[in-house]
């Protein structure tokens, strides 16, 4: 859960690194406090790619103050899904040493369940048959479907895929084919 882990404050990569080091296999998560704007010593991708090197992962962030924020870092799960970013940076990461056996470990669970390859499809914009169907059957949601944007399409195609059951996939399918008819991207927060 991740309102009970805490908060750490790591002034740049190699301090959250140190941590990491000591911490990674005694813990589950941590709000990652850095600074942001003038004062920012470490970027995202700082973050990420030393996270990626112990087997944790990012997910959501948040505000701290006006010269700070949070990213919520965790231990990655077994059957977590790895984006096209992350595999790019695994792939970065191993080349220049810096991957360590905990971070080995995850990728290798990854490859020998699926994990590594799930977002794949999503990743490509492939999109199921039914979708396709739907959408030739819809030529105004087919036209709107297609001006999302790749990242909206992404977040869509992603979610449809990973229904565990067809007839939950089939649904979503024909909620996507629903909401662009009007425009509106389904899977996306809306007010």
């Amino acid at each position: 859960m991740t309102a009970a882990a805490k908060e750490l404050y790591a002034r740049d990569r190699a301090a959250w690194r140190r941590w990491l080091e000591e911490h990674h296999a005694t813990e589950d998560a941590v709000w990652l406090v850095f600074d942001k704007g003038r004062h920012r010593t470490m970027s995202w991708e700082d973050i990420v790619q030393e996270a990626l090197c112990f087997g944790w992962v990012d997910s959501k962030g948040g505000k701290v103050s006006d010269s700070q924020s949070k990213l919520y870092v965790s231990r990655r799960k077994p059957r977590s899904a790895w984006s096209r970013i992350n595999k790019a940076h695994v792939e970065t990461l191993t080349a220049a040493g810096l991957m360590t056996p905990a971070g080995q470990a995850a990728i290798d669970e990854a490859r020998s369940n699926g994990a590594w390859e799930a977002l794949d499809r999503s990743d490509n914009l492939e999109m199921p048959a039914e979708l396709v169907e739907g959408l030739d059957d819809n030529p105004v949601a087919r036209r709107h479907f297609e001006a999302f944007p790749v990242s909206s399409r992404r977040i869509i195609l992603e979610w449809i895929y990973s229904a565990k059951r067809p007839e939950t996939r089939q649904k979503r399918v024909a909620e996507t084919v629903r909401l662009a008819a009007d425009d509106i991207p389904a899977n996306h927060y809306r007010r």
